[in-house]
């Protein structure tokens, strides 16, 4: 079986990212912090802004996947006809990811085979077909693999749509979090036009919908909350008021209550 191989850039300080803390008195107490939930909830953003609080690793699995699938882009192994799962497979091997720490934007960026690809793989050509890509098992697998690897001495933060219920299913703590259609379609779009991508709404609505759909109803590891989780709907939230959210809940952990 042909799998994916990931690199972990010698460029990249996983152990001390350089950021500042969290001011909990408890700070040594390390914890596995998942987040899952649905796409243009802000997902991505709110791990790294914990991350960066905490002095913690943020993994992107999100950056992984949509990493593969520009590269099956590149190669036309995927496109709107059909999926080339044979072509996939034969080159799953030649893919590198790195993540290596920009002290410009003061955050890690994406590179597949030494090539910065931080900002193609969140356009919406990739978007529209990361999620049949990331339903291959054999990606999957190995991408599961080794997100656990980099997990085994805690003090991490992971956003996804399985971290809870498949990656890490002992996290020490769970959040999923939600949004309402309107809402995450409204963000996506003014985050497109930041970019200078002019996109219709409505098609970015049913890009989102679309998204929905395939990520709840895949055979592997589909998107669920898992029973311990908690939610967190931030239709009506700022990036601030979930941080405050999140920190009670970290303090209580570290506090053992």
């Amino acid at each position: 079986m042909k799998i994916l191989h990931y690199e972990v850039s010698t460029k990249t300080n996983y152990l001390n990212p350089p950021y500042g803390g969290l001011g909990s008195k408890n700070m040594d107490k390390k914890l596995i912090i998942a987040i899952d939930g649905y796409s243009s909830c802000g997902k991505s953003t709110f791990a790294r802004l914990i991350a960066k609080e905490l002095n913690y690793i943020f993994i992107d699995s999100g950056a992984m996947y949509r990493t593969v699938t520009l590269f099956c882009m590149r190669r036309k192994y995927i496109n709107i006809t059909g999926l080339n799962t044979t072509g996939i497979l034969s080159e799953l091997k030649d893919i590198h990811i790195d993540f290596v720490f920009n002290p410009d934007r003061n955050e890690y960026e994406t590179f597949l085979n030494s090539e910065n690809v931080e900002e193609e793989i969140r356009s919406m050509e990739v978007t529209s077909f990361v999620s049949r890509i990331s339903q291959m098992p054999e990606v999957r697998a190995r991408m599961v693999e080794l997100q656990r690897q980099i997990g085994v001495s805690k003090g991490i933060v992971m956003d996804g749509r399985d971290i809870g219920t498949v990656v890490f299913p002992n996290a020490d703590i769970k959040i999923f979090m939600t949004a309402s259609i309107d809402i995450r379609a409204k963000r996506r779009h003014i985050e497109l036009k930041s970019r200078g991508v002019n996109i219709d709404f409505e098609e970015i609505k049913r890009t989102i919908i679309a998204r929905d759909i395939a990520d709840e109803n895949r055979d592997i590891s589909p998107l669920r909350r898992a029973d311990d989780a908690i939610i967190l709907d931030n239709s009506r939230m700022t990036v601030d008021e979930q941080m405050v959210w999140i920190k009670e809940i970290i303090d209580k952990k570290r506090n053992g209550s």
